[in-house]
This record gives structure tokens, sequence and C-alpha cells, in this order.
């Protein structure tokens, strides 16, 4: 439990509040999978989307909290495929270019190695 509290994402928040999160329909509660239906709006006939990561400024209907302070998915153990790849691209799942482009987005300064 204390690696999770000391996970910088657990009080950042910048990468759902930065990306579009698209993923396939089979991913949602009601074709089987494990993401809220009422949290995604469709795309196409075999794509959806979590809410409100479309929008001019994104921010993931799942995420909660502030962004940089203490946030967190409030969905965590059914958040759709591409936000648990997010994590996995580098080493502790955090401070990529990716992670440290969406800080950047946010105000936020990049995550450095402890």
């Amino acid at each position: 439990m204390s690696a999770f509290a000391d996970n910088p994402c657990t009080r950042c928040g910048a990468c759902c509040a930065s990306f579009r999160v698209d993923f396939s329909r089979q991913e949602l509660l009601s074709e089987g999978g494990t993401v809220p239906d009422g949290l995604t709006v469709e795309v196409t006939d075999s794509t959806c989307r979590m809410r409100g990561t479309d929008h001019a400024r994104p921010r993931c209907a799942a995420l909660q909290g502030k962004v940089g302070e203490r946030a967190g998915c409030g969905i965590y153990e059914w958040r759709p495929s591409p936000c648990r790849e997010f994590s996995l691209r580098s080493p502790l799942g955090i401070g990529d270019d990716a992670c440290a482009r969406a800080r950047a987005r946010q105000g936020l300064p990049p995550l450095t190695a402890a």
C-alpha cells in the first residue's frame, strides 16, 4: 500500500486531464468488459471514448481530485486499456515523455527519478 501512496500518479492526474482516451467497445461493462458505460461516449460502432477527454481542455469523467495536488482515477481497477498502457511505458509507470507533456500542459514540472 505504501508503494501506491508514494506513487506521484496518486496525486498528479495530469495525464487524465491532457489526452483523449479511445478504446474498443468490448471493454464496456455492457459488452463483458469492466469500464462503466455511463462514463463513456460512442465514437464509432466499435470504439468509444472516456467522457470529457475530447473537450478542448480534456478532463476524464473518472478523474477525482485536483490535478497536481491529489488526484486519482475513480475507476482505477476498471480503467480502459489506454490508461493501463500509459502507466506501463516507463519504469515505475511514471516520468516518460508523454507524462512530461501532460504535466507541462498543467503547469507542472516533469517528474525526476528519486
